[in-house]
């Protein structure tokens, strides 16, 4: 049987509905199909390729960036890269700059009270003179800089302990311009002070802005005399010039008139010896050596401890009518001053003399881990009231000077450098605490065993002491100790209603404190000091971070604001709680343009060069003008 025949042929029948009609919806379903049958690979590979297409398409497109750019130009988000003459150039943001809106956070105890502040410009009857006191901070952008958790405003692109950001941050023209602008808001203040000072109290000691009038405390032109460095470091050239044909023609010191060893020294022989250094000028040079010699009979006594007051026309000293006793701080913050008298003019007498009393202090009994008592008597030369330690007055500049002789020394003179760290040392055992609730490191007093919560304003030196002395060598822990203390000194201004700081704080050590600072009625007066500016000017020098800067802007910012007397010069006010009324005190210390105003403007210039601190432990510069202060 055979098999079945064999078919070469497929029968196919199609219906009349379902006709090929070659149509886009027929391709469409082969190309899918066809799709369909690639492998995962192959899709994979013409995706990939076809999205590269697509960029590459769209990166090339001057019409599309045009369009995302907007027609004003690149709105500074995002950095992108643009087709410019063939040339492909990365346009970056631009740093955000200082001149931001800033606003405090942190513990309401730390916050700096700004909502609160009323102006009281109509009360003082304060100008701002172009100075946008309210909004010199704020940016175009109204950029938000980066807050700490203590209330310290931070800008986002400062760097804390590198030079490289810094060096970024310095190069860029906005921080340029920001920094040329307050240097110039600070010569802006010293010609405001100096215009009250030449026009109400010219050749007298100390300006009475609001009274229009002058006070006399040695008849020396003490605010004059005082100015003079910060004049010519101000670059003020007409300003100095009229002082010195004041100094060449009117100043004499052959009057009979008793002066104050300690601030006839520093205010007067400092003032001319720093002027002469800066200068060159022989004029200063010869006026500080009539006044150096003329208080040389304070240092006779059998003790070697100098009296505190001397009659420069009578060549007499004695002590105050009411005590035996001169504070420590005043004779052993004369040093710096009559050492570098000895060294210009090769006579040793000055030297001699008040190194014998660092010598003295250095073997006396009565100290505690190396602090030492307020008072000393010129008869005996032992200390008087034993028991009571402090860094505040009668006892603060003691310990600033120990480090500043050593340095003055070429390091050499063991003993000041022993008493030095020894009493750093005290100060860590006995007098640091920690405030509540936000934990700020402040130094106390000690009062035959019992702690006192209480700290001067005069105590923010010691921050910039410390940091000084970690840059000439000393330990690290001293520069880290130096932060957490100006950063008290800071919240000293920044937790008072008017933002400036009061004479004396009191702070919390109690749980469930709610605010870290006290001020007693007594102690709310501010007169203009330097110490804290001048402690931010050292560690902004020696850690390059911004936020002192900041912190000291905000300082002069609130001088102008609660202090400023529109006729000329700058007043001490009564109560730094109180916006609405501060309660003028009516008087300029001479320490405002002598120290505060200098130190302002080297806190705020970027120059290493200006006043260095790397010249070396010798340099007449840094002697008689960085280390010369109350």
């Amino acid at each position: 049987m055979l098999p079945p025949s064999r078919r070469d042929f497929v029968s196919l029948t199609v219906s009349e509905s379902g006709s090929y009609t070659n149509s886009k919806q027929w391709r469409r379903q082969s190309c899918w199909r066809k799709w369909k049958r690639l492998s995962r690979l192959q899709r994979s590979l013409i995706l990939f390729t076809l999205m590269l297409l697509l960029v590459c398409g769209i990166a090339t497109s001057p019409t599309l960036i045009r369009h995302w750019r907007g027609e004003n130009g690149y709105d500074g988000k995002q950095p992108f890269v643009v087709n410019l003459k063939n040339e492909y150039r990365s346009i970056l943001p631009e740093l955000p700059s200082e001149k931001k809106d800033y606003h405090r956070r942190g513990p309401p105890a730390l916050q700096n009270h700004l909502q609160t502040k009323t102006n009281v410009s109509s009360l003082l009857g304060v100008e701002n003179h172009g100075l946008d006191l309210k909004n010199a901070d704020k940016g175009s952008e109204g950029g938000k800089p980066i807050n700490s958790w203590r209330g310290a405003v931070i800008e986002e692109e400062h760097a804390s302990d590198t030079d490289t950001k810094d060096t970024e941050i310095q190069d860029d023209p906005a921080s340029i311009a920001l920094a040329e602008s307050r240097l110039e808001a600070v010569r802006e203040a010293f010609r405001h002070a100096w215009k009250g000072y030449k026009n109400f109290a010219w050749g007298h000691d100390e300006l009475k802005p609001i009274s229009k009038s002058y006070g006399e405390w040695f008849g020396l032109g003490l605010t004059l005399i005082d100015a003079l460095d910060t004049m010519w470091i101000l670059g003020l050239k007409e300003e100095f010039a009229e002082a010195r044909q004041w100094v060449a023609k009117e100043l004499s010191f052959d009057k009979n008139v008793d002066v104050n060893l300690f601030e006839s020294t520093i205010r007067i022989l400092g003032g001319l010896l720093s002027t002469y250094h800066l200068t060159g000028d022989s004029l200063f040079l010869e006026k500080a050596k009539d006044i150096g010699s003329r208080l040389m009979p304070a240092f006779s006594t059998a003790s070697k401890i100098p009296y505190s007051d001397v009659n420069i026309g009578k060549g007499t000293a004695h002590s105050p009518q009411w005590t035996s006793d001169s504070t420590v701080a005043e004779v052993t913050s004369i040093q710096l001053e009559f050492r570098d008298l000895s060294r210009l003019t090769g006579d040793p007498k000055y030297k001699l003399a008040v190194m014998e009393v660092m010598k003295r202090v250095h073997k006396l009994n009565g100290k505690q881990d190396g602090l030492v008592p307020m008072f000393i008597n010129t008869n005996n030369g032992l200390f008087t009231h034993q028991g009571i330690y402090t860094l505040g007055a009668r006892a603060d500049s003691y310990y600033e000077y120990l480090l500043k002789q050593w340095i003055q020394g070429n390091k050499t003179e063991k003993e000041l450098l022993d008493d030095y760290l020894q009493a750093v040392e005290g100060v860590k055992k006995n007098l640091l605490k920690k405030s509540t609730p936000s934990s700020l490191t402040f130094v106390g007093e000690l009062s035959h065993g019992h702690f006192s919560p209480k700290m001067d304003h005069l105590v923010c030196f010691l921050p910039g002491t410390l940091a000084l002395g970690a840059h000439y060598g000393l330990p690290a822990d001293h520069m880290e100790l130096a932060k957490q203390l100006i950063e008290t000194c800071y919240q000293m201004y920044a937790q008072m209603e008017t933002g400036l700081s009061p004479e004396i704080a009191y702070f919390n050590t109690h749980e469930g404190s709610t605010q870290d600072v006290d001020v007693k009625i007594a102690d709310r007066h501010n007169l203009l000091r330097p110490e804290t500016v001048e402690s931010l000017f050292y560690l902004y020098r020696f850690t390059k971070d911004k936020k002192y800067q900041q912190w000291g802007w905000e300082i002069l910012q609130n001088f102008n604001k609660y202090t400023r007397v529109p006729t000329g010069g700058y007043t001490s006010i009564n109560n730094v709680c109180d916006p609405a009324s501060p309660i003028p005190r009516d008087k300029m210390e001479s320490f405002f343009l002598g120290e505060t105003l200098k130190y302002f403007y080297l806190l705020f210039s970027d120059d290493p060069n200006l006043i260095s601190l790397d010249k070396g432990p010798t340099s007449d510069v840094i002697v008689s003008v960085v280390f010369l202060c109350l």
